[in-house]
């Protein structure tokens, strides 16, 4: 399973930024996909996250300013950041929880890392 990220950049303080992540390869099933982030001298955490039936999670931080959604046709998730904070500035990397294939136990994969800085 590969995990290609996009939509990374920078952006002033208040306005939005758009993530996607497709997974490609040979893929089974996916249970989730979801978006972890890692600022600096920081621990990696989850920012937001979709199960395959709809179950979303997402940060106490992000919550009222992102929002996840899923194309299980495509494989694809992606993250809408709206109302951006200087706070959110971190390598943003795409997780999936997959099985690769029958008989396989559900293993995390991980995309690239795209970068988002929000300058103030």
């Amino acid at each position: 399973v590969q995990l290609q990220a996009s939509g990374g950049g920078l952006v002033q303080a208040g306005g939005s930024l758009r993530l996607s992540c497709a997974a490609s390869g040979t893929i089974f099933s996916i249970n989730a996909m979801g978006w972890y982030r890692q600022a600096p001298g920081k621990q990696r955490e989850l920012v937001a996250r979709i199960t395959a039936y709809g179950t979303i999670n997402y940060a106490d931080s992000v919550k009222g300013r992102f929002t996840i959604s899923g194309d299980n046709a495509k494989n694809t998730v992606y993250l809408q950041m709206n109302s951006l904070k200087p706070e959110d500035t971190a390598v943003y990397y795409c997780n999936a929880d997959a099985i690769a294939l029958v008989g396989d136990y559900v293993r995390a994969y991980w995309g690239q890392g795209t970068q988002v800085t929000v300058s103030s």
